[in-house]
């Protein structure tokens, strides 16, 4: 069974208009601007919203593309009830594994994906623990791990910054990035994917994990409950002076994505 579908974070597209600079000082400047605004608004520092290990926090990551949180932590929750380990994943059927996460979008391709990942991580460590991620730089654990078929940017930044590990990664959601569009940070054609190097480029080299965290979830809960993906509530945003999709009109703020 094809497993592609769901993996949209790794390749940009052909033929695209070029990105921002990474390395734009007059972007790093209004991306400052944007995390002092938001901040106070949504309440930095913002506690993690769990303590996941590593190994665990990567099967939430896979569960929760194309997926609302409430369906893909019920999913999880289910997956461990079913199984006594992840170990346990790795011998059991697919279909056994699918209908514990029935409830996420594509659980047929989930299914495979997840014990082929984590075969993959036996494969190379001997055991299911990535503690030592610990001990690499960011840059070469995010690759690390992105060296495993289906594990891209998005997932490599949410391991490192939302697990235990706490390590100083830019996770870009569906919310964030199409936050970070509206508000030009990156290009309008711009991949998920290869937002990621773009908008960490943006950012402090010396922030901490904490900071980070702070700036993807500001942005993601931003995109929630303001920059909705259809009929943005630009009355009420605080960075409006600031975003050329609202002085370009509604129509043309309500239709990016």
């Amino acid at each position: 069974m094809p497993l592609a579908p769901i993996q949209t974070e790794t390749r940009p597209r052909t033929g695209r208009k070029p990105a921002p600079a990474p390395g734009d000082p007059t972007l790093a400047e209004k991306a400052l601007a944007i995390h002092a605004r938001l901040c106070p608004v949504y309440g930095c520092p913002i506690p993690y919203f769990h303590s996941l290990d590593p190994v665990s926090e990567l099967i939430s990551s896979l569960l929760s593309h194309r997926t609302r949180n409430a369906e893909s932590g019920r999913a999880f929750k289910a997956l461990r009830a079913r199984f006594p380990d992840w170990e346990a994943v790795i011998d059991a059927e697919v279909p056994e594994i699918e209908a514990a996460i029935a409830g996420v979008t594509w659980p047929e391709l989930k299914a495979p994906r997840i014990r082929d990942v984590l075969r993959a991580l036996r494969d190379r460590c001997g055991s299911l623990d990535l503690a030592f991620l610990a001990d690499m730089e960011v840059e070469a654990a995010r690759d690390w791990l992105q060296a495993i078929p289906g594990i891209g940017p998005k997932t490599s930044a949410a391991v490192l910054s939302f697990s235990t590990l706490r390590m100083p990664a830019l996770p870009v959601d569906s919310h964030h990035h199409r936050v970070a569009q509206r508000l030009g940070l990156i290009g309008p054609r711009v991949d998920v994917g290869p937002s990621h190097v773009i908008l960490r480029a943006q950012l402090p080299a010396d922030w901490s994990a904490q900071d980070l965290y702070d700036n993807h979830e500001i942005l993601m809960l931003h995109g929630q409950k303001v920059c909705h993906h259809r009929n943005p509530a630009c009355g009420r945003c605080v960075l409006v002076d600031l975003c050329p999709s609202a002085n370009g009109g509604a129509g043309e703020s309500s239709t990016r994505s």
